[in-house]
């Protein structure tokens, strides 16, 4: 039986938004099998509670987003400015840290990537880690939120181009 402490029930509430009981539940389920190591453990608790959570995330699709936060972004050359509008159901969320990182990762990812339209934006492989793509981003604030997350428009404005 792998030993469960506070610090890995912590780091994985963390990484997945999970409730902490639900992550000490799966670290107890997988912690039993005596053929995993600690970190084999906590890597496929890992995978399940974020399956969960994109799980979650799809029935919140419908829901209402009429509040949210416009992000703008204009890179050190002067030459290249995004706006992006990022769009959620409480003014609570807008205010939120995971939030904020989403739209500016978001502002990086146009910048860097000029996508043509939303569909072009959100299957893109994220520029920060490619094994992610920008709907991913979405997915896991609303997992960790609790609330629907959209992207709403956006716009690139570059010099010379």
């Amino acid at each position: 039986m792998t030993k469960i402490d506070v610090a890995m029930i912590k780091k994985l509430r963390d990484e997945s938004g999970a409730p902490v009981i639900r992550v000490k539940k799966v670290l107890e389920e997988f912690g039993g099998d005596k053929s995993l190591t600690s970190d084999e453990v906590e890597k496929k608790a890992l995978e399940l509670l974020k399956k969960e959570g994109f799980e979650k995330a799809a029935k919140r699709e419908g829901r209402a987003t009429a509040q949210g936060k416009i992000f703008s972004y204009v890179h050190h050359s002067g030459k290249i400015g995004v706006l992006v509008e990022i769009l959620c159901e409480t003014d609570f969320v807008a205010k939120n840290e995971l939030f904020e990182q989403l739209g500016k990762d978001f502002c990086l990812q146009i910048t860097s990537v000029d996508p043509k339209n939303e569909k072009e934006l959100l299957e893109g492989e994220f520029i920060k880690d490619p094994s992610k793509k920008m709907s991913d981003l979405v997915k896991e604030v609303i997992a960790k939120t609790g609330e629907n997350v959209v992207l709403g428009k956006f716009a690139r404005l570059q010099i010379g181009k």
